[in-house]
């Protein structure tokens, strides 16, 4: 079993990830690390160099998630998935049989959400194992 994280570097993302180690730690599994990166549009040349910056952000943002597990003690995966960022978090949770799915939240309201197609609204709506939303703090401060 695993923890899955979906991790993008925003405010949300990084709180979320501070929850996610502790959730990990605490039932000793490993952390999953996943960054949806798909590049819009479907075709040419532009397509692939956008599809190419998104991945390597997705690696950048990965890699301080990679440096916070490892400070941790807890072991952790990344992915990066030329999928949404839902459809990613769906598909990494299934192939690590995930306990749980974790992703910060930006205080959107929930009609906001609903209509706008969130990540976390999505994924509390499509996911067969629990999903944790971490709410952002204005004062920047990690939970406790």
């Amino acid at each position: 079993m695993s923890v899955v994280l979906g991790y993008d570097e925003s405010p949300g993302a990084e709180r979320a990830l501070h929850v996610a180690l502790k959730v990990a730690t605490a039932f000793g599994e490993p952390l999953v690390l996943v960054y949806g990166a798909a590049a819009p549009g479907v075709t040419g040349e532009e397509h692939r160099a956008h599809r190419e910056a998104v991945r390597q952000a997705g690696v950048n943002a990965l890699a301080r998630a990679v440096r916070a597990a490892d400070e941790a003690g807890v072991p952790s995966t990344v992915e990066v998935r030329d999928e949404k960022p839902a459809q990613a978090l769906l598909a990494a949770a299934e192939r690590h049989r995930a306990r749980v799915i974790i992703v910060g939240s930006w205080g959107d309201s929930p009609l906001r959400g609903a209509l706008l197609g969130s990540t976390p609204h999505k994924l509390l709506h499509l996911s067969p194992v629990p999903v944790l939303c971490v709410p952002t703090e204005n004062t920047g401060a990690a939970p406790q």
